[in-house]
């Protein structure tokens, strides 16, 4: 019995033996299908030495009107959103008890100038002490004084535009009780307006004031407004590192608004030569970015097949759907230019170019 159940478990034994080395040697000659991708030919081309970034409109001169001090709104003599011009009268307060505080005053002033008139005689007949003639003068410059405080009070109760351009949406109403600083309706000049932009600290030195650039609105399809450089920043901002620019243009019919997005284009000098290629074909790594090329490769049998070799490549501007590739591959070369996630160093590629990834250096994607 004991060698009838050895016999058999040696002979299971040397059965699984050889199952497990067949499927070993097997897995050794596996070679994996190749997996279907898309390619392009590297060109040399000359890429514009040109930014394409994000501004925001910001008027020329905005503020909010307010109440310089506290009264209630007896006039308003604007609509919201109407052009005015500087020095215009927008808003009166009640004064009434400012002007009859005057009244008193004024009469204050009118004796207190013929007092120091009559004063000023005596005093030159010697019949006064000049002690008294000093008091009056000093009454009579002080009733002056009061005079001209309340009548700048006054004054200041008429709320006036500082400076010509468009009114926003009013924030009071008649009658409405106003504390000193409360808002008004904001103010803003529009014509010509500010575009603030940022740019990397590497083309700092590219952009000099009084460089043109364009701006345009993807909502305003073919309209552009030009307009120069006025300003740089004088520092660097520490966590995006990038220096703020600021441009200024011809704002006509008031087309662009304050807190607006807008497209940039500045160019930064003449066009440099770059491999251009899709932006499907660059892998983005932290440790490097990089592109497959497709060439002949050598199995491990010596066999030659169709494969892909991984290239790391420096990368510059990108424009559209195309990246410059300044450094890492030749022209010529036959790269991937979509699948490459699904790629290894070596791994076997089947080219299908019947379909290819967008390469449109000006892109209109439809519903944009």
């Amino acid at each position: 019995m004991l060698a009838v159940v050895v016999l058999l478990l040696t002979t299971l034994g040397f059965f699984k033996y050889r199952q497990i080395e067949t499927a070993v040697h097997a897995a050794a000659g596996f070679q994996p299908p190749p997996e279907a991708v898309t390619t392009i030919i590297a060109q040399r081309e000359q890429w514009p030495s040109a930014m394409n970034v994000i501004g925001s409109v910001e008027a020329v001169q905005g503020v909010t009107v307010a109440a310089d001090l506290p009264g209630t709104v007896a006039k308003i003599n604007f609509d919201s959103g109407k052009a005015v011009h500087e020095g215009d009268v927008l808003v009166e307060l009640d004064t009434r008890q400012e002007r009859a505080q005057l009244a008193a005053l004024e009469a204050q002033r009118d004796l207190a100038r013929i007092n120091y008139g009559r004063n000023e005689e005596l005093a030159k007949q010697g019949v006064i002490s000049r002690q008294d003639y000093d008091k009056a003068s000093a009454d009579q410059r002080q009733t002056e004084a009061n005079v001209a405080e309340i009548r700048a009070t006054i004054e200041r109760k008429t709320i006036r535009a500082p400076f010509s351009g468009i009114l926003g949406i009013r924030k009071v109403n008649l009658g409405e009780y106003l504390a000193a600083g409360a808002a008004i309706v904001p103010l803003q000049s529009l014509n010509p307006i500010y575009v603030n932009f940022g740019v990397p600290q590497q083309v700092a030195g590219q952009v000099q004031v009084g460089r043109g650039i364009r701006v345009s609105r993807e909502e305003m399809a073919g309209q552009v407004f030009s307009g120069r450089i006025t300003a740089l920043d004088s520092v660097i901002d520490e966590t995006t590192r990038n220096i703020q620019v600021q441009a200024t243009l011809p704002n006509p019919g008031s087309k662009l608004r304050p807190g607006m997005f807008v497209q940039v284009d500045l160019a930064l000098g003449a066009s440099q030569p770059a491999i251009t290629l899709p932006a499907s074909a660059i892998s983005y790594a932290p440790y490097g970015d990089s592109v497959f090329v497709v060439t002949e490769l050598k199995g491990p049998k010596g066999n030659s097949y169709r494969g892909v070799r991984q290239q790391f490549v420096k990368v510059g501007a990108s424009r559209g759907d195309q990246v410059a590739v300044t450094s890492g591959v030749n022209p010529g070369e036959e790269v991937v230019s979509s699948g490459v996630f699904k790629l290894r160093n070596g791994a076997a590629v089947q080219v299908n170019n019947k379909v290819q990834p967008s390469n449109n250096p000006a892109p209109k994607p439809e519903d944009s």
